[in-house]
Order: structure tokens, then C-alpha cells, then sequence
């Protein structure tokens, strides 16, 4: 054989040492494989460490190797690490190859002799796949250095801070008519008690004042196309009726205007609006917004008193819709979370019985510039309760519906407790399943509010009805619930239901992630790269995630991974320009029949048609490498690198040891 192949099989200590006989299947590599180039076979007990790598730099350099197969672990964790090393060595990264035994035989198997072969077999299987790899040369893209932030919440606020303080240009999007998110909602925020839009007013204003964000909000992304380092984004902004040129945010329009109607956003429908109207008093930007649904006049061509009080004459009924294209680099997605629809669930009786409140719902009624002027009262507006009822975990942790935990429903309903008691001394309930409170200071929360009297019941709230069984429970709501501490029912009647509704992905979160290239868990959130070592980027080069969009999570959280995902766009403008791995398709012209089959498959919209030649062509710099266009294409006209249908078919003739019996390997892939 030509070509010079190290094989190098590592114990990862007993990870695979302790199923497979390592040391055997090093051996049984230098001897039975030696035909097929394997010069030297070595065992090694992590092979990943800096002394592993550095035997193999040394085993290039001094015996000449041309070929390097890694027997170890997935080739998602370290491929990279030992393609460096190759590289180190002088030798092409991308003829280096790596195989699992530790996935694929020693975590799957028990039985040693079985797993040993098994190994053994995987090698045979790499060292055939490593003869038809080729050199290649990574492809650079350059950079553009502006980034879209798609999302106005405290992730993104805190996404186009970081990468605006760092020198560069931002685009916010927000479909809202202000930033500010859910957090712009709150009233407190757990376990520290601080004012929401006390601690996220002044982050607002710094993105309505940078010189370095251009905000969009009111606005919508319609179309992406391009690729990692040169995006080109279509924006949809949507027409406000005002001259923001020469409104001046006095709110005199607001205050003449006839029409009101209930506010299903920003105050969860317990307050009203008018049809033009700012969603709150510290909205970012200050201008307002008419609602073309609702105004009189685009209903009925009647009216205009907002227009006739402009003292600035900053009302335009003609404005129309604009699309602005921005040219853009990396894209942050942080389009956040819905809120589990409680009604869902019938028999908490929500939206059938009046004192059931969400949780929303309980935080614009707390709130000082909300609908109640901060009083807690039921929904006659009057009436402060006695008693409290608060479910957690609604929609969540639920077969039916969510399986997953929200995570903020515990210390939110502790904060809900600890607001109940300090503004009406109500008897507070608390029905939880477990309580958890994992994060810096919030165990100490739940001890405080404890420590305050709220009763805190263990066991999945069954039902809440108002149907009276015994005495005094006439007029109440009549919580159903088991309590596991002392392994009975109860039934507690109170004056307020308070429900922990949990977090769900956005309504159209699976269209975005169609827009934007991106892939949705079952659950419906968006997939990072890789959960522990990668959970800001996606499969789709250019793309970042923060906040809820990811997952559920906290303000804290979201703040994290909002600064994490500007951290990684800044590196990579920095770098002007970013290596991206050569493993993509290409379509053979003269075997392509135009078909078309493979432009509609494509999940990265990498493929082109020409019309005046009738083939297609994939964008390298668009391509994934996923393969789902090679196995669709019926004429066998595309090829995958470093997946080609020779190396794949050699691996198989390895796994199946038909390479031990002289050089048919090569005869039976040709054919």
C-alpha cells in the first residue's frame, strides 16, 4: 500500500478500557490490518490529553505517516482536537479519521469478548473509510461586521448592548411597538424584590440612545437569504400612522382619542387602551402606534380627533408598510416565550370562574402603573381577598400538555405570596409538586416567604370549583388537592386563584425557525449546537440563540446567554472573516437531469436552479454538508465530501472485515 496509516485507540481510563480490551485491539490492528497500510498501532489511556496528541505529532513527523485513525470517542467531541494535531504535525487535518468505541461498543455492550470484536471491527472499518479521504483546504468567508438582533426583550436589549459598546452596528427588530418584552410586565422581580422597570428602563433607554443600534420596532422580519458573514435581511415596517420625525411623544393624541378597547398584550386584558396608543409610560421609542383594527377611521372613515389635537401635526393616515433590506453578518435570534394558555386546563376554571387570575394577569394587577394602580382586589375591582390560592407548575410538568419544567414558576409564585401578604395580609396557599429553587439566593427566598406564614402545600392541585359541599365554603373557590406531606385530600376554599402558568415557545416559532434555517426540539424550542458545550449557536453557521427562545428561563439566564451570544458575534467580526469546514455537496452538471428535487429538500435553501442551463448548483458557503440532497437526488448526481459514496462503502466492506481477505475491498466499491 501506498499510503502510511497510524492507528491510535484510546482507554478514555475505563470508559471504553473497561468493556474493551484495548490493548488487543491495538495489536490485532498493527498485524491483521498491516496490508492495508497501518504501519504502527498504539494504545494510549486518553489519547485526548496533550501527551496523546503529542504521540501522534511525533509518530507523522518521524515514520511518515499520510493517513491517522482515532479509535475513541465521538467524533462530535473531539474530532477537531485530533485534526488539529494532525495538522500540527504538518499533515492534512481532513485525512485524519476518528471512530467511536466508546458510543458505539463500550457504553452499548457488556459482554467483553463481544465488544472487543466489535471494536476491533469499527477500526477495520476506519482504516478503510481514511484510504479514500482527500486533502482539503477549509473555505473563508469574510465578515460583514453589522449583526441583526431579532427581539426586543431583556435578552436581546442585553445582545445589542454587548455588540453596540463593542464599535458595532446593531439592528433591533421588535414586532411590538416598544422593547422591553415580558419583563417590561412585571412588577418585581424574585428573589431580590427590585422594581422590573426600574432595573429595565435604563437598559431601554440605552438602546433608544446608542449611536450604534438602528431600532426597528413595530417591525417584522419577512425574508432572510445569504449566508454566515453576509445575510441579507428583508424587514417589513409596519406603518405606525405617525411622523416620528415630529412627534414628540406628548401623548395628546392618546388623550382625545374616542375609541378604547380591552388590552389583550401589555395589560393581559384586566385594562383598556385607546386605538392610538404607547403600550406603556416608559416605552422605548416614545411614539405611538394606531391600531388600524380598531380606529374608527380606517373603519369607518370618520373621526380623526387624534389628527385634529396633534399640536406637532405628526398624524399620517396614508403611511404605508416599508421593506427595508439590511446587508448584515450574524444574526441573534431572542424572540422569547408564550405563555401556556390556562384555559387549557378546564377544571382550574379559568376564564369560567372570575377570581381564577394567570399569573400575567396577577402581575399587571400588582403593578403600580398597571390597571388596579397596584391594589390586589378580585375582579369587581373593590374587594381585597382573605385568602389566596396559588398552583404552580400549570401546563407544565404535565404529560397532557408540557412535560417539561418552566422553571420560574416556583419563585414566581413565592414572589406572588410574599406580594399577597405584604399588601393584604391575606392567608396565602401555595399547592406545589417540588419546589425548586436551585439558583443564588433563592432557596433563601422560599425560607423567607415561609417565614412569613404562607402555607405551602405539597401535591398537584386536582380541581378548583365553586361548588359549596360543606360550611364555609358558600362564596368561595374550592381548591381539590392532594397534600403528600400528610398523605390526605384536602379541600381549602379561598377568594383569589392565582395560577403559575408555564412558558411555551412562541405561537409561530416553528415558521421563524423555517426563516431563519433553524431546527425545533418536540417541544417546540429552538436547537442549539450543543446543549452543555454550545447553547448560544445552531446548526446554521451565523445564527445565535439567547434567552427563552432556547428554553425556559429566568431574567438572570436570559441576561447570560444574551451576553454570551454577543460575545461569540464579536469574536467573530473581530476575525473579519471565519474558516468554515469543507464538508459540503456538490452537483455533478453533467449527470444533473434539473429535476428539481433537491431545491425543494434542501432545510439550508443552499441550492440554486439555472433556468437558461437547467442544472443546479449548491452554495458551499449556504451547504450544512446534512446529505439530505445526495440520498434524494435519483441520478446520483450529487456527492458529499468526506462523505462520498466510495468512502462510505469502503467503512461498510471494513466493519464487515471483507479487507482482511487480500484487496477486495477496492473491487467491490468500484462496483
Amino acid at each position: 500500500m501506498a499510503e502510511r496509516i497510524g492507528v491510535y485507540v484510546c482507554h478514555c481510563g475505563s470508559n471504553i478500557a473497561g468493556v474493551v480490551d484495548v490493548v488487543q485491539v491495538a495489536q490485532w490492528a498493527a498485524g491483521r490490518l498491516k496490508h492495508r497500510g497501518v504501519i504502527i498501532a498504539r494504545d494510549y489511556k486518553f489519547m485526548c490529553s496533550s501527551l496523546g496528541q503529542e504521540l501522534i505529532e511525533q509518530d507523522i513527523k518521524e515514520l511518515g505517516l499520510t493517513r491517522v485513525v482515532v479509535a475513541a470517542c465521538s467524533p462530535h467531541l473531539h474530532e477537531q482536537t485530533f485534526r488539529n494535531a494532525c495538522a500540527r504535525a504538518g499533515l492534512n487535518p481532513y485525512l485524519c479519521e476518528l471512530v467511536s468505541i466508546r458510543e458505539q461498543v463500550s457504553w452499548v455492550h457488556t459482554d467483553k469478548v463481544a465488544a472487543t470484536e466489535k471494536a476491533k471491527a469499527v477500526t477495520s472499518g476506519g482504516v478503510e473509510r481514511v484510504l479514500w479521504d482527500e486533502p482539503l483546504e477549509p473555505l473563508r468567508v469574510p465578515i460583514h461586521p453589522a449583526t441583526l438582533v431579532v427581539g426586543g426583550g431583556i435578552a436581546g436589549i442585553q445582545a445589542a448592548l454587548e455588540i453596540a459598546d463593542g464599535g458595532h452596528r446593531v439592528y433591533l427588530v421588535e414586532r411590538e411597538p416598544s422593547i422591553g418584552g415580558h419583563m417590561a410586565q412585571f412588577d418585581k422581580t424574585f428573589p431580590t424584590l427590585d422594581c422590573a422597570a426600574c432595573i429595565l428602563t435604563p437598559k431601554m433607554v440605552s438602546v433608544g440612545m446608542h449611536p450604534n443600534i438602528t431600532m426597528m420596532t413595530w417591525s417584522e422580519v419577512e425574508k432572510v437569504e445569504g449566508y454566515v458573514g453576509n445575510f441579507t435581511v428583508t424587514v417589513r415596517q409596519k406603518a405606525r400612522c405617525v411622523k416620528t420625525d415630529l412627534c414628540t411623544g406628548c401623548g395628546v393624541c392618546e388623550e382625545k382619542c374616542p375609541k378604547k378597547v380591552v388590552d389583550n398584550v401589555f395589560e393581559a386584558g384586566l385594562g383598556y387602551r385607546k386605538a392610538i396608543y404607547t403600550p406603556f409610560a416608559q416605552a422605548v421609542p416614545k411614539y405611538p402606534v394606531i391600531d388600524r383594527e380598531n380606529c374608527t377611521y380606517f373603519q369607518k372613515g370618520t373621526c380623526k380627533a387624534c389628527e385634529k389635537f396633534c399640536p406637532t401635526g405628526a398624524i399620517d393616515f396614508s403611511q404605508q408598510d416599508e421593506l427595508i433590506t439590511l446587508q448584515v453578518g450574524n444574526i441573534v435570534l431572542a424572540t422569547g416565550f408564550d405563555l401556556f394558555d390556562s384555559r387549557r386546563i378546564p377544571q382550574y376554571g379559568y376564564g369560567r370562574l372570575a377570581n381564577v387570575f394567570t399569573s400575567l394577569e396577577f402581575e399587571r394587577m400588582c403593578n403600580a402603573a398597571g390597571p388596579t394602580n397596584g391594589n390586589v382586589v378580585l375582579r369587581d375591582g373593590l374587594t381585597a381577598p382573605k385568602t389566596v390560592g396559588i398552583i404552580h407548575c400549570v401546563g407544565s410538568r404535565d404529560k397532557n400538555f408540557n412535560n417539561y419544567c418552566s422553571a420560574i414558576c416556583c419563585m414566581q409564585s413565592l414572589k406572588f405570596a410574599h406580594i399577597v401578604k405584604e399588601r393584604t395580609g391575606a392567608e396565602v396557599y401555595n399547592f406545589y409538586i417540588d419546589m425548586r429553587t436551585a439558583a443564588k439566593a433563592y432557596d433563601e427566598f422560599d425560607q423567607r416567604v415561609r417565614d412569613e406564614g404562607t402555607h405551602v402545600i405539597r401535591g398537584r392541585a386536582a380541581e378548583v370549583t365553586d361548588a359549596a359541599r360543606m360550611p364555609g365554603e358558600e362564596g368561595k373557590l374550592i381548591i381539590q388537592a392532594e397534600d403528600t406531606l400528610i398523605g390526605r385530600q384536602r379541600r381549602i376554599p379561598v377568594d383569589m386563584v392565582l395560577l403559575a402558568a408555564g412558558l411555551e415557545p412562541r405561537r409561530d416559532a416553528k415558521q421563524t425557525a423555517q426563516l431563519f434555517g433553524l431546527s425545533c426540539s418536540a417541544d417546540g424550542w429552538f436547537i442549539e449546537k450543543h446543549p452543555k458545550l454550545d447553547p448560544v449557536a445552531t446548526m446554521t453557521e451565523g445564527i445565535f440563540i439567547a434567552g427563552c427562545v432556547q428554553g425556559p428561563k429566568d431574567i438572570p439566564n436570559s441576561v447570560v446567554q444574551g451576553a454570551a451570544a454577543a460575545a461569540r458575534v464579536q469574536g467573530r467580526i473581530q476575525q473579519k472573516e471565519i474558516s468554515l469546514e469543507p464538508v459540503r455537496a456538490s452537483i455533478n452538471e453533467h449527470r444533473c437531469s434539473g429535476c428539481r428535487i433537491c431545491n425543494n429538500l434542501c432545510p439550508f435553501n443552499a441550492i440554486l436552479f439555472h433556468d437558461d442551463r437547467m442544472v443546479s448548483e449548491i452554495n458551499p458557503a449556504l451547504c450544512q454538508g446534512c446529505g439530505t440532497c445526495v440520498a434524494a437526488c435519483p441520478a446520483g448526481a450529487i456527492s458529499g465530501t468526506v462523505f462520498s459514496n466510495e468512502q462510505i462503502l469502503a467503512q461498510i466492506q471494513g466493519l464487515l472485515m471483507l479487507n482482511l481477505n487480500g484487496g477486495r475491498v477496492e473491487e467491490l466499491v468500484a462496483a
